[in-house]
This record gives structure tokens, sequence and C-alpha cells, in this order.
């Protein structure tokens, strides 16, 4: 059957069923890796993370393609992560909601080599990070924790929500609530004027600061400093 043009309507991408195995022992409260068990009775898979170099501002197409070029069956989920941020407009604060990592667009498989010959087909498709000959290298574990641990909101739309902080008289930041709140030691700085945390990771095993917003609670403040930690 001939595949469908890709301006027509393409289907979403089949969720994966995290089990309690899969969570056991993972501190971050998250699976360091997706098992996911297909209609087979007692037959389970393990699904691994993979990332994908895009030009940045094309990720949207990237996915749109690939669901529509790729056969569902080679893969379980194909996004890119969205974050909550806080901006000032015209002196009031808005909700924003940015990339979390322009340029990358994450894809879980169990069967990495025939779902990379037919990423070969996606217009839109770069390259896949981690591919070296004929060997796939998977995102690490660790990194998979605290990508999932970010986005672990309701409805699974794959975006970080905005972490809660509320700041003492002598302006001491404490996070309540949000990603943050698992990440302390991975912050390293909190612009209060700004709204904005920065966080240390290990992303395809390279240091890299990403952005996180956060939503004050209680004092406001005017001051333009920034709490490191």
């Amino acid at each position: 059957m001939a595949k469908p043009a890709l301006s027509d309507e393409v289907r979403p991408p089949r969720q994966g069923h995290v089990s309690r195995e899969a969570q056991k022992g993972n501190p971050w409260g998250g699976a360091s890796l997706l098992y996911c068990h297909n209609r087979m009775p007692n037959k389970g898979r393990i699904i691994l993370y993979y990332v994908l170099q895009v030009a940045a501002g094309t990720e949207d197409r990237v996915e749109e393609q690939v669901r529509v070029v790729v056969e569902n069956g080679l893969y379980d989920s194909c996004f890119h992560p969205m974050r909550r941020m806080k901006k000032k407009f015209g002196g009031e604060w808005k909700e924003i909601h940015e990339k979390l990592l322009p340029g990358y667009v994450f894809i879980t498989s169990d069967c990495i080599q025939e779902l990379y010959r037919e990423l070969q087909n996606v217009p839109a498709f770069t390259r896949m990070l981690g591919k070296d000959r004929e060997q796939f290298i998977p995102l690490p574990e660790h990194e998979v924790r605290w990508l999932e641990r970010m986005i672990e909101s309701p409805g699974q739309n794959m975006e970080v929500q905005l972490s809660r902080v509320s700041v003492s008289e002598d302006d001491m930041v404490t996070i309540l609530s949000g990603p943050l709140k698992y990440m302390e030691g991975c912050v390293k700085k909190i612009d209060l004027h700004r709204r904005i945390a920065k966080v240390e990771v290990d992303f395809m095993n390279r240091k890299t600061v990403v952005h996180l917003g956060i939503e004050m609670v209680g004092k406001r403040i005017d001051s333009r400093k920034c709490q490191t930690y």
C-alpha cells in the first residue's frame, strides 16, 4: 500500500507502558529505560532512546515526516521536549513555551537498524548522534533519567513545567516543587530577575547548561541578584 503524502493527516506514535520493574531502584522516580509490552503475551521489549540532530527550527517538521514515512511499529515515540518559561512584556509576566534543546529530536525504538534504514527516506533527516558504522549508541541511562524526570507531567505532553520557588527576607531561595526539586545538585544559578534557573546536565556525554523557568511564590523580588548553588 502506498504511503500517504507528507501533507496528509499523520498518525500519532504509540505510547509505551512503563513497567513497575523498570522503575525499581531509580532515584529519579522514572524508568532509566522504557520497557514496553507489545500485543504478544509474555513478550517484553526494551525500548532505548536515540537522538536525531536536525536543523534548528525544523523539529516539528522532522517529527511529522517521521510519523508519515516510517512504519509505526519501528518506533514508540518521536518528540522534542518543550519548556515553560516566564518573560516580562510591558511590565507584566507572561508564560511562554520554548524548545528545551533546539536542533535535537528524540526517538525511542527497540529495532534501531530497521528504523535507521527508514529514516534515510525522511527528507528533513540529517544524522543520528552516536552512530558508528553499523553500531548505534543510545542515550546513556543517566541522561535518560534526567530527561524523563524533567518532562514528567500530567498528560505526558513532553514539556518541562515551571518550578515554584520561595525567597526569604535575605534573598535565600528554596525550591518548593517542579523539576528543579529533584535536580538541586545540578542547579548552578537561579536568576530571580529573569525567572531562570541554569541547570548543568550531561547530554550525549558532554556537559550542557539548560535554562528552566521558575515561578516565585511569596516575597516579591525587584532586585537583580542571582542565587548561586
